[in-house]
């Protein structure tokens, strides 16, 4: 990389080297520039955030606008009420298939961006703010679910897991081919028609819910970073204990490298 080397000798001339050398008889130390490096690498992905931000905020917003209700019934009118398809547990599946398809990847010599203890620890940080996410905000809503089973509809907790699932499956192999990712992301939209098919949720909830699952994995890759420089620094991990969230549970899972 072209840059100018100068010598506090007053002599100034350009060299392919990113150093400043001093002169021989000038006590101050060499500086060393790195021109590619950002300035704070670690600034809050702010940007990243907007759309994961809309779809939770639309969510929130049809709790209470008549006009985004009626949206709602419309949506429940299409895809139920009309059709009266036959209930498809497929989902609850398929929420869990992006993750999976990660670990898979890698079995199969497909190596994406991180290894496995990282990755790993990716994944338990956004599956951590996921459910904790969806589980204290379905308490708080107490919506009532399209079928009238429980108040726990907002938001959709399988769509949040699975476009959690989605973004880090995109993330993880966006520099190997975008195809992962989009395959990904059909997988996550599929899952959440299919809470509005078997009538277990509301057209915002899995809008809000694929917006919490977006966010929460998107805030992990920010915040992973951080805990590997404190806590694991150079060390080897081969077992790691994850949070999960299920059917309104909070939970923990373990998994280990052989």
């Amino acid at each position: 990389m072209l840059s100018l080397e100068c010598f506090f000798t007053a002599n100034c001339q350009y060299s392919d080297s990113s150093i400043i050398r001093r002169s021989t008889t000038d006590s101050l130390p060499a500086i060393k520039f790195n021109w590619k490096t950002a300035t704070n690498p670690n600034l809050f992905p702010y940007k990243k955030l907007i759309l994961p931000a809309t779809l939770i905020a639309y969510g929130v917003v049809s709790l209470h606008s008549d006009a985004l209700q009626d949206i709602n019934k419309k949506v429940k009118e299409e895809v139920y009420t009309e059709r009266d398809p036959k209930k498809m547990y497929i989902d609850n599946y398929l929420q869990y298939s992006n993750a999976a398809a990660v670990y898979a990847l890698n079995i199969a010599g497909i190596h994406g961006k991180n290894n496995f203890r990282d990755r790993t620890m990716i994944y338990g940080i956004s599956s951590l703010i996921m459910g904790a996410t969806v589980f204290s905000v379905k308490k708080i809503a107490g919506e009532s679910r399209p079928d009238a089973s429980n108040n726990f509809s907002f938001p959709s907790g399988h769509t949040a897991n699975a476009f959690a699932g989605a973004e880090f499956l995109r993330q993880e192999y966006k520099d190997v081919s975008p195809w992962y990712g989009i395959a990904g992301y059909a997988v996550a939209v599929t899952t959440g028609y299919l809470r509005i098919q078997n009538n277990k949720h509301w057209a915002g909830d899995v809008l809000a819910g694929a917006g919490v699952g977006i966010m929460s994995a998107r805030l992990a890759y920010w915040i992973y970073p951080v805990i590997k420089r404190n806590i694991f620094k150079n060390k080897d991990v081969h077992t790691v204990v994850l949070p999960s969230y299920q059917n309104g549970q909070l939970g923990v899972g373990m998994v280990h490298q052989f």
